[in-house]
Parts: structure tokens; C-alpha cells; sequence
């Protein structure tokens, strides 16, 4: 695989960085600063889509779907591209090129690095990574793909000594090449970081970035053998329940040293950071308590965590899953999986987000992804295989909505069963706008590498 890191792209991204909120921009807004942003409207969502046994091919996917509406195609899907079995199809993301799609399997640990740019209607699988757990050291269940300069950060899950939650971030080259694993920090080998609180146990979830303060934070999940087991079975099993994360860690980005850990009980999931120039903090959600936590750059200089918010009712569980901030820093998403509810949050004051609206999406609901323009939001339904619901109520869908400012008005779905498609999960936008010849003016950037640390 070519690397291609055009110098254009890398200046859009530091302008990103630095909180530019150009009304042009389409894209969603929970992507690497140092990616390219798609200008005027998306013209897809690519959708990395569970395999279901006994359900078409029976085999994990890449679902295209066209998003334009000037599109004749508009709220169809236009392409289907199987990658063979079933591998617990979760998280993708692109490399800072915008080139080429990273999607990972938590069960098999393979990668899958999709052709996006040679034609963003009809996706290739142009490789497939098999060797992720022997080349990192032990490493299970590849979660968040994330783009740096030249290079791809993805989060761990797991490991292969005994499948819980011990783990590590990996690096790779965007041309697929191993570099290094970076473990996290535990109570046993702090690895230079300051424990705040009561945990440091090594979980890991969730990356972001905020480049300007040589800042980067990963939050905590569960092991393999938690996110592989029927969701019944573990909610009834008092020591599994004890298996979930409760850490969120600050990072020198340039060094990968883990710096500080903070206690945020109850498995904070994904991390999404603020776009203003000077908004320094970052928001993440706690599935297992139902909050909003702010995680944020204090007076003195120095990281914090609080918890600022509830999240619906949280004696109901209602299980928030995926976030989405507005570029504007003024709107947080948070989708409720049980409740199968999304909700918004006004967060212009970050210490005291306040829930302003809410609506109904399916029987269970997940991720969820907002335009750079706030209009458009996009819906899917999956959690994992295991832990979706079962019955009449295992909806399997993905759901276009307008908002306005004040009503989230669908304008298609599609139902993923009856299409004999899978279990719908990550979504990201393509566009023909990202390979134009128009691009902006040369600027180059990097980061340090790094030596390769292998040992947990």
C-alpha cells in the first residue's frame, strides 16, 4: 500500500486543530484534526457491518450507502463488500490521507484497510492485517483506528494471555507496517504515570488528540471475554460485572508516555474533544453510571476529570453508548442503547451540560454521527453480537435524520434484516470532494517515532 501524505491535507487538519469552523465543511465531527475535511455535502456513509449466521452472505461487510440528496441513488445502498467470516465487525477510520478505511475485527484481531479514494462510491479491500496480536505483543481485539501524521494509533481491547481487559495501544505506518505497542498503565508498572485515584487497570477503549497541548487520552472497556459473552449471561455474573474499566489516561502525545490517570467508574467509552481554539477539555460517557464526564486543562495547567452530568435515569441503565460533538462546541449527542433514545446535551457551558432534547430512534440504538454543519445526523442500531437484543426487538437499521435546531426529522432508513445486510456499527462519510485537484498550500508536519515496547 502507497502511502500518500499530502502536505495540503496536513494543513487543513492543523487548521482544524486550531478551531477553524468553516460553514463548508461537511464531514463528520468526530475525526482526527489531522485528516482532511469533506467540503460541500457527503456524498456516502460507509458502514462496517456485523455478519449475521443464517443472514445473507452470513459475512462482515462494507455497506455503502449514497447520502446525497441530489443524488438519483439518494437513501439507497449502492455497494456491498464482504471480507469473508465473521470477526466481530466494530470500529473503522481512515488514515490522515483520507486514502484508505482501517476496520477491525474483535474477535479474529484482523484488520481490514479498505481502497477509498480510487472510487469513493465502490470501496476494495485492498489488505487484510492477520498478524496483529503476534506483531504487538499480545494485543486482542483491534477497537478505535485513529490517524496521526503518517501513522494509524489503534486501541487494544484485550489481550492473549487471559482475555480481560489488559491491554495496550498499537502503532502502525499508514502503509500497514508495525511500529510499536505503548501498554497501559496498571497498579503493578505505573510506567511513569501518576495515579489520581483508586484504579490504574490497564483498560483501554477510546483514543483523541488535542494536538496543541501535546495532549492525547484513552478511556476503558472490557476484555474479550466480557464483549464475546451473551449479554444475559454477563449482567448475571458478579465477577464479569467486576471486569470493566474505570480509567480515563492522559498521554504525552509526542512521547506516548502515559502521564496521569484518572478515576471515571463505570467504563467510559468515547472520547470526543472540543474544536475551539480555546476550549481545552474533551467529553466522554460512562456506560455502567449513566454520566457526562469532562475531562479538562485546569488554571494551574494541569488535567482534570469530573463527572458534570447525568445521562436519563441511571437506576433504568439506559447504557450510553456513542457521543458526537458539534463543531461548534455547543451540542453533545449521547445515544441511550436500552431506551434506544438519543439525547442532547447544551455543553456551551462544559461544566454544566444540560439535556435540552430527546427522541425515540429504534427499539435499541448506537452510534451516532453528526455533520460539521449540524443538519444532518446518521443512526445504527448494533452493539455487538452478542449483546444486541433479541427477538422482535433486535432492530438492525441505519437512519438519516434533518435537524433543525429544535426536531430531528428522519428522512430514510434502512432496515439492515430485511436487506439481509447484518448488524450495522461504525459509520464514516465519503466524498468525491476529498480527491479534487483544488487543494490549499503546502505545509509539512510529523511526529517522533518511536521504539517499539512489547513486553505488558
Amino acid at each position: 500500500m502507497t502511502t500518500r501524505l499530502t502536505a495540503s491535507r496536513l494543513l487543513l487538519g492543523a487548521a482544524l486543530a486550531l478551531g477553524s469552523n468553516n460553514p463548508g465543511y461537511a464531514d463528520e465531527t468526530c475525526l482526527s484534526p489531522y485528516m482532511a475535511k469533506i467540503t460541500g455535502q457527503e456524498d456516502y456513509i460507509y458502514v462496517w457491518t456485523l455478519g449475521v449466521e443464517g443472514m445473507g452472505d452470513e459475512q462482515d461487510k462494507l455497506v455503502t450507502i449514497d447520502v446525497n440528496p441530489k443524488s438519483a441513488r439518494y437513501g439507497k445502498v449502492i455497494n456491498s463488500l464482504s471480507v469473508g467470516g465473521r470477526n466481530e465487525a466494530h470500529h473503522s477510520d481512515f488514515t490522515d490521507d483520507r486514502n484508505y478505511l482501517w476496520a477491525g475485527g474483535l474477535d479474529t484481531s484482523k484488520i481490514f484497510i479498505f481502497d477509498v479514494h480510487t472510487d469513493p462510491s465502490k470501496p476494495t479491500l485492498k489488505q487484510v492485517i492477520t498478524d496483529f496480536v503476534a506483531k504487538s505483543g499480545g494485543v486482542v481485539g483491534p477497537h478505535t483506528t485513529y490517524a496521526l501524521p503518517g501513522r494509524m494509533m489503534i486501541t487494544g481491547l484485550s489481550n492473549n494471555k487471559d482475555h480481560g481487559g489488559r491491554t495496550a495501544l498499537v502503532e502502525y505506518t499508514n502503509a500497514g507496517d508495525y511500529i510499536a505497542t505503548h501498554w497501559l498503565p496498571t497498579d503493578s508498572d505505573l510506567r511513569g504515570a501518576i495515579k489520581t485515584g483508586n484504579y490504574a487497570d490497564g483498560y483501554n477503549y477510546d483514543v483523541r488528540v488535542l494536538p496543541r497541548l501535546n495532549a492525547m487520552f484513552t478511556s476503558s472497556f472490557t476484555g474479550w471475554s466480557n464483549y464475546m459473552m451473551d449479554f444475559g449471561k454477563m449482567l448475571a455474573d458478579p465477577e464479569a460485572m467486576k471486569r470493566f474499566g474505570n480509567t480515563v489516561v492522559q498521554w504525552n502525545l509526542h512521547t506516548r508516555q502515559p502521564k496521569k490517570i484518572f478515576d471515571v467508574p463505570g467504563a467510559p467509552l468515547e472520547i470526543r474533544c472540543a474544536w475551539g481554539a480555546n476550549h481545552n477539555y474533551c467529553f466522554t460517557s460512562t456506560a455502567l453510571t449513566s454520566k457526562i464526564w469532562l475531562i479538562y486543562f485546569d488554571d494551574k495547567g494541569e488535567w482534570q476529570a469530573k463527572a458534570v452530568a447525568d445521562i436519563g435515569d441511571a437506576s433504568k441503565v439506559p447504557l450510553p453508548v456513542d457521543i458526537s460533538i458539534s463543531s461548534d462546541d455547543n451540542m453533545l449527542w449521547v445515544n441511550t442503547f436500552m431506551d434506544g433514545k438519543t439525547r442532547a446535551f447544551d455543553i456551551s457551558d462544559p461544566f454544566h451540560p444540560k439535556q435540552t432534547y430527546e427522541q425515540q430512534i429504534g427499539k435499541q440504538v448506537n452510534m451516532v454521527s453528526s455533520s460539521w454543519d449540524g443538519k444532518r445526523l446518521y443512526y445504527t442500531s448494533s452493539l455487538l453480537a452478542n449483546w444486541d437484543k433479541k427477538g422482535d426487538d433486535n432492530e438492525q437499521f441505519f437512519k438519516a435524520y434533518h435537524w433543525d435546531g429544535k426536531t430531528l426529522t428522519q428522512q430514510f432508513a434502512i432496515d439492515f434484516n430485511k436487506e439481509k445486510l447484518g448488524r450495522p456499527h461504525q459509520m464514516r462519510f465519503g466524498a468525491h470532494s476529498l480527491y479534487s485537484a483544488n487543494e490549499p498550500a503546502v505545509l509539512t508536519a510529523g511526529l517522533l517515532p518511536q521504539a517499539a515496547d512489547t513486553k505488558p
